[in-house]
């Protein structure tokens, strides 16, 4: 027999492998009963501890991003909801039914305070004793000291306005007294009171005993009072000033006439019941128109 001619070197390697190739080819799609049996590639490989970072990178991609806060929001303090819901709660309790009449307030309006009647004029505490002057006045001329008072160092004698003169010159001439200067006069109104309504307060002092003392005369409104320009000449202009203001009745005075105000002024500027605006035609909002007025008064009366 004669023999086969052998394949060239490497046929038979490349024959085998072909083989081997056509056994591991799986069979046409048409020779399977079910498509979706085929078996799935197996899946990659995970390195140790990528798993868990990629479920954590996961579950922050799936959860909502936070709103942004205002620009302070962390250091303000929360409100108290409950506390605030609290009285919200007892408002809806208190508030009446729907329909309900609400209850009308009751009037708790104060009552008027009445005008003062006339200053207090406290009597000296038991350890001070009245200076001598006041005794010896007492005793010299009778009914001449209605009340004694005491405030802040100061004495105070309230006169009748009948014992007005004897007491001053009392008080100018006793050895224990030589009170030789008035430094002021002035008065307060009180018109509730019915005593008098106008308080003369003349302010003595002794050069010489280097002591004081306040006489008060109670006056109603068009009650005459002696002037004391006879015993103390420095009274004049005082009690000028205390005419122009309050209208008190001086009497004897060698020229009582205004001395502040115009002489044409109506009224007392100084009285609790005087107009704060003035009386009558007095009422202008420029004083220039009141004097334009007072000139052509004048002009008229030259001519």
């Amino acid at each position: 027999m004669a023999d086969e001619p052998k394949p060239p070197l490497g046929a038979e390697a490349a024959e085998t492998t072909d083989a081997a190739k056509a056994a591991e080819t799986p069979p046409a799609a048409a020779d399977k009963p079910d498509a979706a049996a085929a078996p799935k590639p197996p899946a990659a490989a995970t390195p140790l501890g990528a798993e868990a970072t990629n479920k954590g990178q996961v579950a922050k991609a799936a959860a909502p991003a936070p709103a942004a806060k205002p620009l302070g929001a962390e250091a303000a303090p929360k409100p108290p909801a409950a506390k605030a819901a609290a009285p919200a709660a007892g408002a809806a309790k208190a508030a009446p039914a729907a329909g309900a009449a609400a209850p009308k307030p009751a009037a708790h309006a104060p009552p008027a305070a009445a005008p003062p009647g006339g200053p207090t004029d406290p009597p000296p505490p038991a350890d001070k004793t009245a200076p001598a002057f006041i005794a010896s006045l007492q005793a010299a001329v009778a009914d001449s000291v209605k009340h004694v008072s005491y405030w802040v160092g100061d004495w105070t004698i309230v006169v009748p306005v009948e014992h007005l003169m004897a007491a001053v010159k009392h008080l100018r001439d006793a050895p224990d007294a030589l009170f030789d200067f008035c430094s002021d006069v002035t008065a307060t109104d009180w018109p509730p009171r019915k005593e008098g309504r106008f308080d003369v307060i003349y302010c003595l002092f002794s050069t010489r005993l280097r002591h004081r003392i306040r006489v008060k005369v109670i006056a109603a409104e068009n009650q005459p009072v002696p002037s004391v320009t006879g015993v103390w000449p420095a009274a004049d202009w005082l009690e000028r000033e205390v005419y122009d203001m309050f209208g008190v009745n001086f009497t004897g005075h060698p020229d009582r006439r205004r001395i502040l105000m115009p002489e044409d002024w109506q009224g007392f500027p100084e009285r609790k019941d005087y107009p704060l605006e003035g009386p009558g035609e007095l009422l202008m909002e420029n004083p220039l128109d009141w004097l334009k007025l007072r000139q052509a008064r004048e002009e008229a009366d030259i001519e």
